[in-house]
Formats: structure tokens, sequence, C-alpha cells
């Protein structure tokens, strides 16, 4: 490996890390790359964005809930 190549590489993983990949989805991800099955890798990160996603979701959720109960006592005072 080109000294190039191990540094897009490591930014490869960074990125990954960066997106709360853990180390055994990075190393799936990688080995997929390194045996030309880049469907499959594509996939993992598919399945990686839609957990993340999902927990937004549940998030927003629980803001929305927060939100409602704030409002519902600022009526409760006029």
């Amino acid at each position: 490996m080109t000294e190039r190549e191990d540094t897009k590489q490591n930014t490869m993983i960074q990125n990954l890390r960066d997106a709360g990949c853990d180390e055994g989805q990075i190393h799936c991800f990688l080995q997929f790359l390194d045996d030309g099955r880049c469907w499959e890798a594509l996939q993992l990160l598919e399945k990686h964005r839609q957990v993340l996603l999902e927990r937004c979701h549940e998030e927003e959720y629980k803001i929305d809930c927060l939100d409602y109960l704030t409002y519902q006592m600022g009526q409760k005072k006029r």
C-alpha cells in the first residue's frame, strides 16, 4: 500500500469513527472493499445511517414531548 493509499484509508476509517461506526463495522466495511464487494459496503453504511436516523427521530419525539409539557404549563399560568 502506498503512502497516499494509506492516508486515504486512514481518512476513511476516521470518517467512519466520526459517523459512530464501531470497530466491527469498520472492519467489515474495509473487508468488503478489499474483496471488491462495494454493494455490501454501501449496504452497511445505509444500515448504519438508518439506525442513526431512527435515534434522531426518537430524540426529536422526546423534545416534542417536552415542548408540549412546557406549553401546557405555560397555559396554566394564564
